[in-house]
């Protein structure tokens, strides 16, 4: 028998097969290509498994061999930190003026982020000196226990939050904090999903790594004729309904170490079961924007 026979014969009817794949990895001591373990299984799991993004499936064994989902990623978040990094707005949310706007009730008078009513409420804050709402990164967002996000390999929905939110008027300008080049450039139409959307890659120090900005204006193909992108350039504008997905303005800003196998549009939430192995493909996007813990207090 193969690593890879061994593997899948601990997936078989499994409810969900990420544990199962966690356990089976550990108890072979080695990994096996998702291919291989697919090849491997039996029909059902086969199918439940092709349904599944196969560069999270290596990630997983990585995690359970290595500790790291992805090679490199505490040396990465380590150089992050330490980056010179321009402000994704100006003036810059780091300096004040901002307001935490989580989704599990501590504002219990907060409408819906894709509720047409959260405009009014945000521009009744933003008349007494908030200029920018600050969505949590790592939260659970009971907006996404939907069958949109529902998984075949797994009962467990994703619900927790990948990236941070900054809602601002529609046709606020974004800035690169780093330099790189674009990725990938385009309109992600499902409702609730990214809407215009903008992956860029970067070089740090020969780590390659990407940020992700969701829910963009349609001024977004005109800003980038060339392809190539300087830290502080002005990259997109916040969209407006629906343009944007169908959510109030904002930008849905991501770090991501490692784009799996996607084809752009990278999963903005992820399982709280393997939020071991999310945060290394997509740590804390404040490693960036640099905002005072206060920042994401009510």
């Amino acid at each position: 028998m193969t690593a890879a026979t061994r593997i899948a014969a601990g997936l078989c009817g499994a409810p969900d097969l990420y544990s199962a794949l966690r356990d089976a990895t550990a108890a072979e001591g080695s990994a096996a290509a998702p291919e291989d373990i697919i090849a491997a299984c039996d029909p059902a799991t086969a199918a439940r498994l092709q349904a599944v993004d196969a560069g999270l499936l290596a990630a997983i064994q990585r995690k359970t061999l290595t500790g790291e989902a992805v090679t490199g990623a505490g040396a990465l978040s380590a150089a992050l930190a330490k980056a010179a990094a321009h402000p994704l707005f100006l003036p810059d949310p780091a300096a004040g003026a901002t307001m935490a706007l989580p989704t599990t009730g501590e504002r219990p008078d907060m409408p819906a982020f894709s509720d047409p009513a959260f405009d009014g409420w945000f521009a009744a804050h933003r008349a007494r000196g908030i200029r920018y709402g600050l969505g949590l990164y790592g939260e659970n967002r009971r907006v996404y226990a939907t069958p949109q996000f529902a998984d075949a390999a797994s009962p467990e929905r994703r619900t927790i939050h990948l990236g941070i939110d900054v809602f601002a008027p529609a046709g606020t300008p974004v800035h690169a904090p780093l330099p790189g080049k674009v990725r990938h450039l385009g309109y992600n139409a499902d409702p609730l999903d990214y809407g215009h959307t903008l992956i860029l890659e970067h070089d740090l120090g020969g780590t390659v790594f990407f940020t992700l900005y969701g829910h963009l204006a349609a001024t977004l193909p005109a800003l980038h004729p060339t392809g190539v992108v300087q830290a502080g350039q002005v990259i997109a504008h916040l969209g407006d309904w629906p343009e944007n997905g169908g959510w109030a303005p904002h930008v849905h800003f991501q770090i991501v170490t490692d784009l799996l196998a996607t084809d752009g549009n990278f999963y903005g939430v992820g399982h709280a079961g393997l939020m071991d192995v999310w945060s290394d493909i997509s740590p804390d996007a404040n490693l960036l924007m640099r905002l005072p813990p206060r920042s994401f207090r009510v």
